[in-house]
Formats: C-alpha cells, structure tokens, sequence
C-alpha cells in the first residue's frame, strides 16, 4: 500500500525547512514527510530520522537513500531506531547540539496495520501484540488475559472515551476464564457480544474504541507525547519550530494544553491558534487525514 503523507503542504509551511537546517522527525514511519522535507533542505543541512518501529526505519532507509544523492561534505542524515520521546537523550548521545524544527506524526503507518502480524487491526485476525517495540516486554494479550476487571475498563475508557467500558471489560473476565483471548478476532467477538447491537449500526465499528485505548496503554503513547512536549526548550533552538500531528482527542487535547502554558510562560509564539485539519480535497484522496490535526509552535 502507498504511503501518503497527511497535511503535507501545511507541515512544509509551518516547519518551513530551509537549506543549512538542522531538522528532527521524530516519527519517520514511510517517509512520506521526509522526503519532501529534504527537497526543501538541499543541498545542505542535517536531518535527525528516528522511529520506534526497527522494520519501518530500515525501509525508510533504503527508499531514502534510493531516492537522493545525499552530499557527504554539506548534508548529513542520522537514522535512530528510538523513541521520540527519547530525542534529548539522542542529541545528548551523539552531541548533535539543538534543532531549527522538529515534526511529530503521532498517527501510525499503514504498514503495521498490514505487514506487521501484530494485531493493531479489528479487521486482520492476528496475535494479540500492538507493540510498535518488539523488544518491550508488555503486549496487548497480556492486558487482556491478565489485568483486572476494574483495570480493564479503566484503560478503555481513559484511553478509548468507550462508554461501554465497563461492559466490554466485564465480558472479556468472562470469556477468558473459558479460554485465553489471544487473537484479534476472538477479542472483536467479545465486544461485540458486550456492547448493544444498536453499536454496530454507528458511524464506527464497536471494536475501534477498545483497540484505540490497548494500542496506546501497551505503548505508553500519551507519556511519551508528554515527554516530548516537556522538553521541547532542550531540542529546539531560538527560533526553531515545532509541527504535532495528532489523530484523536487525547492527544490533541495534551498538545493544546501544553503549547498553551507555554505561551502563558512566553517561550513560544503559536503558529496555529487553531488546529489545521485537512482540506475536503485531501480528505477525499486520503481518507486517514480526516482525523488529523496540526498544531506548530515557534520557540522565542
């Protein structure tokens, strides 16, 4: 499947990457932004690619380097299969020193919906995982298997707002005592069976909600935006710009109230006094867009 990247016009307007740059992209995934970002930056700079997928990066990587004559003497790409929230401690390590921009694509790529046999989808039967880091040791069965009823529902209506938490966490204690739940499916049929049949006639399926707020809890996805968004006076320069794509609420709502204490504080100008959504155009070639939002900072 093609990757494309969303908000591609706006990220290029509020990063607004120029020659000589040091630029970060915390979330490589396809590579969709950063291609176009290093157009922009030619035929000097140094670009930070991290991504928490190993995979996804080495792909990147090679389409990347089959795409660009990169000049060794004026242009410098450092690939790190990391965390972003990890970026100081990775310019810190490799005495990168501050960056002029940093871009965050918070949604994941199609790849590890469809390659990775890791069950982020509803719509694939495959193991209970949702790692994005193989080497971390809690998965999605675990939760599922072993957290309590009361821990359960919990994680699915703070991470997934599902009004039916309760429900679905009470039915998945059932279903487990007759058999573990290791499989995307056998899950989806556990929450189908808890939530009322009006659901399934929704705008969403009833599963999205519950997978939503899994994915996030395995990966800590919010406590690794808060990281970032925390130090973002140690990875940006005076001047340097900051793009966050979010996907949902939660995360948007982190990136609204940070962005704006740090207004309040006078550290930063905001580029986006509202979020930037994705045109009609856009939404109807790519229909992931229709939930992003971009919200850009500039750091005085």
């Amino acid at each position: 499947m093609a990757h494309t990247p969303v908000l591609l016009k706006e990220v290029l307007e509020y990063l607004d990457p120029k020659p000589g740059q040091f630029i970060i992209d915390g979330t490589v995934n396809r590579g969709g932004h950063t291609t176009a970002i290093l157009k922009k930056m030619m035929p000097s700079g140094k670009y930070l690619a991290v991504d928490l997928d190993e995979n996804i990066l080495e792909n990147t990587k090679s389409e990347i380097n089959s795409k660009f004559q990169i000049p060794n003497s004026t242009f410098e790409i450092v690939w790190q299969n990391d965390n972003y929230a990890n970026i100081p401690e990775i310019l810190k390590r490799k005495e990168m020193g501050k960056a002029d921009g940093l871009l965050v694509d918070l949604g994941f790529s199609s790849a590890q919906i469809e390659n990775s046999n890791r069950g982020f989808s509803f719509q694939k039967n495959e193991p209970l995982d949702m790692r994005y880091d193989i080497v971390q040791k809690l998965m999605a069965h675990d939760v599922v298997n072993k957290y309590s009823e009361k821990e359960l529902a919990d994680i699915i209506w703070k991470f997934g707002e599902e009004r039916f938490s309760r429900r679905i966490a009470k039915k998945i204690i059932e279903e487990r005592a007759k058999e573990p739940i290791v499989n995307t499916f056998q899950l989806v049929e556990v929450i189908k069976m808890a939530v009322p049949r009006s659901y399934e006639k929704g705008r969403i399926h009833p599963a999205t909600r519950t997978f939503q707020a899994l994915r996030i809890f395995v990966n800590d996805e919010l406590g690794n935006l808060e990281k970032l968004l925390k130090n973002l006076d140690f990875i940006l320069n005076r001047d340097g710009r900051a793009v966050i794509i979010s996907f949902h609420s939660l995360e948007d709502r982190i990136v609204k109230n940070y962005f704006k204490e740090m207004k309040q504080s006078k550290k930063v100008e905001l580029l986006t006094k509202k979020p930037i959504t994705a045109t009609e155009e856009e939404i109807r070639l790519n229909p992931r867009s229709r939930s992003a939002k971009l919200r850009a900072i500039k750091i005085i």
